[in-house]
């Protein structure tokens, strides 16, 4: 019998008591968790650790969230992760730049627990169809 490993996804995301319960949230449900508070560090773990996908607020201190995706799309080794933005933002501006920026995925705070499960399950299926 093959053992696959668990997907693993980076958050990135400065509230702490949102970022916590996002890590939970996927713990349970059989994910590997990295997180982080702010975009320099976020960009330095998906350089390092290759996650399957990143979730990604746009208001972080230090690179924000669009800098955090230009950053990942550039470099080869990262470029086709799937990022999703998950944002208060909500304005037709943000959501247009997010995708022009060609962001996986969008999310609006507050979101519920189906709502950012599917959406990282759609990142991750579109993956594997690759």
């Amino acid at each position: 019998m093959v053992q696959t490993q668990p997907n693993k996804i980076l958050v990135i995301e400065d509230e702490e008591l949102i970022r916590e319960s996002i890590v939970y949230l996927l713990e349970v449900r059989g994910f590997m968790v990295i997180n982080t508070a702010d975009g320099y560090s976020g960009v330095r773990l998906a350089k390092e650790l290759i996650p399957d996908l990143i979730l990604c607020d746009i208001r972080l201190p230090g690179l924000d969230g669009y800098q955090v995706l230009r950053v990942v799309r550039a470099d080869p080794m990262t470029a086709n992760i799937p990022l999703i933005f998950l944002t208060a933002q909500i304005s037709v501006a943000d959501f247009e730049q997010s995708q022009n920026l060609a962001v996986n995925g969008y999310l609006a705070k507050p979101f519920t627990t189906a709502a950012l499960l599917k959406v990282i399950s759609d990142c991750l299926n579109k993956g594997t169809e690759r």
